[in-house]
């Protein structure tokens, strides 16, 4: 089988214990009618996996080089469609068949930005069971006024909900990582009211962490620091709060405090 040699500049860690795709296939809750997609393949070990399990795979690999590998372990299978490309750049709601699933071994370095993508871009994904750094796990769905809370903690708060956790040993991939990692599986809610004024506030809210958040949002550009002040006071807080304190519902809240 072609040999293939991990690149680090690409956050790429291969899944290569088997024994990892059971806890997978449970928490992702794979049913033999699901679409799937997969971001991140790499020797698709989990890609066939997935294969044999549902109806159709979207597989999305950054990596040329690993498509000898790819399409030799893939051989005949009809229902996985590889796409080299970099998924962030892929318009992934006009995959067809529409993805109902995002089951993946997320490259570290893109894991954040695919999730946060996935959620506000591909309406039609209704759930997700991820592999990540366990620090990007926890900071998901994190609590507010811990170390970890931040603008992705609100974002996937605002449109998911957690159904799954679970550590993962160093020693499933190929070369170990230095960080641990874990499984962490969401589903989709009913998402905010004017959700995209909402991920602005929340941004421009996070924007600068060592500023209070009145003014991290007059920094960003989001409202004067006297709009964000009155706004605050509409919801019941005090104008030197920091972002971290707000929970999630309190920044629709906001949103709706500041307006247009």
């Amino acid at each position: 089988m072609t040999r293939v040699v991990p690149k680090r500049r690409l956050g790429q860690h291969f899944l290569v214990d088997r024994n990892v795709l059971g806890v997978i296939e449970r928490l992702a809750r794979l049913t033999p009618h699901d679409v799937v997609l997969e971001v991140g393949p790499g020797l698709g070990v989990l890609t066939a996996f997935l294969a044999d399990r549902v109806r159709h795979v979207h597989a999305i690999e950054l990596d040329r080089s690993l498509e000898p590998r790819l399409r030799e372990m893939l051989a005949g299978r009809a229902d996985v469609e590889l796409v080299f490309a970099d998924a962030l750049a892929v318009d992934l709601a006009a995959l067809e068949p529409p993805p109902g699933k995002l089951v993946a071994n997320l490259p570290y370095n893109v894991a954040t930005p695919v999730v946060a993508e996935t959620l506000t871009g591909v309406p039609a994904l209704s759930s997700w069971c991820v592999m990540v750094q366990r620090e990007v796990a926890e900071r998901f769905f994190a609590e507010p006024g811990t170390k970890a809370y931040g603008a992705v903690s609100v974002l996937v708060r605002l449109h998911a909900r957690r159904t799954g956790f679970h550590p993962v040993s160093r020693t499933v991939f190929r070369p170990p990582p230095r960080v641990d990692s874990a499984l962490v599986a969401f589903e989709r809610i009913e998402p905010p009211p004017k959700a995209d004024a909402v991920l602005r506030v929340v941004g421009g809210a996070f924007g600068h962490r060592r500023k209070t958040l009145a003014n991290s949002l007059a920094l960003s550009g989001v409202a004067s620091r006297e709009q964000a002040v009155e706004a605050l006071a509409t919801i019941g807080r005090r104008g030197d709060v920091r972002a971290e304190a707000l929970e999630p519902g309190e920044f629709v809240l906001l949103a709706g405090a500041l307006g247009p």
